[in-house]
């Protein structure tokens, strides 16, 4: 048994005493135990026994366990076993402590580095805001000015003045899209929500898609079901996510495949019993809502990186696709304040977009805390 008055622990730093012996310290650092007995009484216990064992560990020493006795009790090899033990322990959690520290003030460096990022692409976008409205204006006036000269439709003018319009038009939905995103980061008062017919809602927002799809050879399919509760969420918020992902959708899927505009209702009959249901006879559990395009599909490693800003998959020619890189991006934020989940599925061929309403999405439906 260990009989031990008062226990220390002291770092070397701390140890005053104890500096004007350094042969001492030479011990400890090589990772050596030594005892002493003092020969100078001690002005509050006499004369004492001391033992001194480094705390330390494969990468050095970390610091000193000092303990001290009375002089005729001394430290028996099972003590001395016992504190080699406590110093091991002590050195992983010291190391596992200058770990985390290290690993925190990396994660605030990168935050840190983050807000700089935001706050200078919010910056820049409203510094060039006013300046792109007016390159865009000016290059309007500019083709009707060209028009009302009668000017020959293939002189190469006309050409030019079409990509200033498209590249003026890309950069103010750029400058448009991060100025949105800036807002959702800035912003966290509660959203105002209203009942969203999806059935009438769904059909609106692919039909304006489906010219598209035709001239890119695709086939847009709307499944949903005859009856279908109304979703209760921001109108606006909830639009944009679909259009992002019917945007993205168009843009990547090959030609002669379909992309796939589904909503449906879940119902819980039984605790863990879950299932689809066209025709809803009873209160829905979930209300889900999906866009999947067929002929394509990321990679598992790529999945979680799509929603970063300007972001993509090293495997597709981004400027083949065109776009501002920020589309999902901005559906990721946009989930997250209406409150739903965003799941990616993609494999044979495949990939699919879900958003998952929760029960409180469901207009008419009381609060519920189930999961």
């Amino acid at each position: 048994m260990l009989r031990i008055h008062p226990i220390f622990l002291f770092l070397q730093r701390a140890i005053a005493q104890h500096v004007r012996y350094p042969e001492l310290y030479q011990q400890l650092l090589q990772g050596e135990t030594f005892q002493l007995c003092s020969l100078t009484p001690n002005t509050e216990r006499g004369r004492v026994a001391v033992l001194a064992q480094p705390i330390f560990d494969d990468r050095g020493v970390l610091g000193d366990l000092w303990l001290i006795n009375q002089p005729h009790y001394g430290f028996s090899d099972q003590d001395v076993r016992l504190v080699q033990q406590v110093a091991n322990q002590s050195a992983i959690a010291l190391r596992q402590s200058h770990l985390y520290q290290a690993a925190q003030a990396q994660v605030k460096e990168l935050e840190r580095l983050n807000r700089l990022k935001d706050d200078f692409l919010s910056t820049v976008s409203h510094e060039l805001r006013a300046p792109m409205t007016n390159i865009k204006l000016s290059t309007q006036m500019l083709a009707i000015q060209l028009r009302s000269l009668a000017i020959d439709p293939n002189n190469p003018v006309n050409r030019y003045i079409q990509i200033l319009q498209n590249e003026c038009n890309r950069e103010i939905a750029l400058i448009e899209d991060l100025l949105d995103l800036a807002r959702l980061d800035a912003t966290s008062a509660p959203l105002e929500v209203a009942p969203i017919d999806l059935q009438q809602h769904l059909a609106e927002l692919t039909a304006s898609f489906q010219e598209r799809a035709h001239n890119q050879q695709q086939k847009l399919i709307l499944d949903i079901p005859a009856q279908l509760p109304a979703l209760s969420s921001h109108a606006d918020y909830f639009t944009r996510v679909l259009t992002e992902l019917l945007h993205n959708a168009c843009k990547y899927t090959p030609p002669q495949e379909q992309i796939i505009v589904s909503a449906w209702a879940v119902v819980e009959d039984a605790p863990g019993q879950r299932r689809r249901r066209q025709c809803i006879a009873s209160a829905p559990h979930r209300l889900l809502v999906r866009v999947t395009n067929t002929g394509v599909e990321i990679p598992p490693e790529e999945r979680d990186r799509i929603f970063d800003k300007f972001y993509r998959i090293p495997d597709n020619d981004p400027w083949r696709h065109g776009g501002t890189g920020l589309g999902l991006a901005l559906v990721k934020k946009l989930t997250e304040r209406l409150g739903c989940s965003l799941q990616v599925d993609s494999e044979n061929r495949q990939t699919s977009f879900t958003l998952t309403f929760p029960p409180s999405a469901i207009a008419g439906s009381e609060p519920t805390t189930d999961s």
